[in-house]
């Protein structure tokens, strides 16, 4: 293994939760985000020669990936099987029992499916605890903006589980 192919299994590895946040917050099935993984790894591969060091591979990384997770998600959404399909969220397999903390983060993730791809980012990067001037730059919008977003977002998010029977306490 050279020098290059060694840097960039370092940084993959010491990142990866960035990878695997992106995965289920875009996808609900454990395969596709199997899929996923593998196209993000793939593309950030192919553009790792681009990393200039101008900014964090973190923030480098959550680009490449996020454009890849919604290039692969509007790619599923034209593939025929999946038409008109009912989104169920009443399996009871799919909410761990484990607990209540555990509950409250299948909900979430289930809510957060029901956004678009632009909410999905933006409540990812919340969720990395980004700042709103550092989501800005990630999404090319204004840190009023990227403010504005999210508090939408948050009560979107919110209306989205009521619907579901569920609230946030």
């Amino acid at each position: 293994m050279n020098s290059k192919e060694t840097e960039f299994l370092k940084q993959i590895n010491d990142n990866k939760g960035i990878l695997f946040k992106i995965c289920k917050i875009y996808q609900d099935d454990t395969e596709d985000r199997n899929d996923l993984l593998q196209e993000m790894t793939l593309q950030l591969w192919l553009a790792f020669d681009s990393f200039r060091g101008e900014s964090k591979f973190s923030s480098w990384m959550y680009r490449i990936a996020l454009n890849t997770a919604i290039a692969f998600f509007k790619k599923q959404k034209r593939r025929p099987d999946d038409q008109n399909l009912p989104y169920d969220f009443d399996k009871a397999e799919e909410i761990s029992r484990a607990g209540e903390e555990e509950e409250k983060l299948a909900m979430f993730y289930k809510a957060v499916q029901q956004l678009n791809k632009v909410e999905k980012a933006l409540i990812y990067l919340y969720m990395e605890n980004q700042s709103h001037e550092e989501i800005a730059t990630h999404l090319g919008i204004t840190p009023v903006n990227a403010r504005v977003r999210l508090s939408r977002i948050k009560d979107k998010l919110k209306e989205i589980t009521k619907k579901m029977n569920y609230e946030y306490r």
